[in-house]
């Protein structure tokens, strides 16, 4: 089982990498904002939310963070649903040391250790300029505006950055150029797991 951490500051192009490997080396891509759209339901499409969902639900409607706990609990759903794939791709979590922690947990639990970490490398200027562009097309507030998007980006740098130190700490934890063409990147990630696998 190869279970992989692909990691980076928003707008690095883990979820469109995660998706090539997903499709090159069928492996099942978990983001977290997936979990938890899946969770929560659609009201508007008549989609009810999980127990896990409406739990989550009371910490937002209440502007808290949702606990680990219950994104982990997520996380063990999709897993579980999904127990005929050769490794997972975690995209977008963990983001704190503290959920690496529950994400090792879980994983030991199963008999089973984080593979890699890797984390793509892209400078400040170049994650303003994709985060802008997608904006104009993804609809969201978060990419449409620098000064937020230069938040998230020091967001991520004080609370997620030290997931990598925590797996580096573990020899387990590799950082990739992240700028280039998406074959170029692709390319680059694939050199690190295709031996692995």
């Amino acid at each position: 089982m190869y279970n992989l951490i692909l990691f980076g500051p928003p707008g690095s192009g883990k979820g469109t990498q995660a998706k090539i490997m997903q499709e090159k080396f069928g492996l099942l891509q978990i983001s977290t904002g997936d979990l938890f759209r899946a969770e929560l339901g659609n009201q508007d499409k008549g989609i009810e939310p999980t127990e896990l969902g409406k739990e989550a639900r009371s910490y937002m409607d209440k502007g808290q963070l949702v606990p680990d706990s219950v994104t982990i609990r997520m996380l063990e759903n999709h897993v579980e649903k999904n127990p005929d794939v050769p490794g997972y791709i975690f995209d977008g979590f963990p983001r704190t040391e503290a959920q690496a922690q529950a994400l090792d947990g879980f994983l030991e639990d199963r008999n089973e250790t984080v593979s890699d970490l890797i984390m793509l490398e892209v400078d400040d200027e170049e994650i303003v300029t994709r985060l802008l562009e997608r904006g104009k097309d993804s609809g969201r507030a978060d990419d449409a505006n620098e000064e937020v998007i230069r938040n998230r980006i020091e967001v991520y740098r004080e609370q997620t950055s030290p997931v990598y130190d925590y797996y580096d700490a573990k020899e387990l934890a590799r950082k990739v150029d992240g700028l280039g063409s998406l074959e170029e990147v692709a390319a680059r990630l694939h050199a690190i797991i295709e031996p692995s696998i």
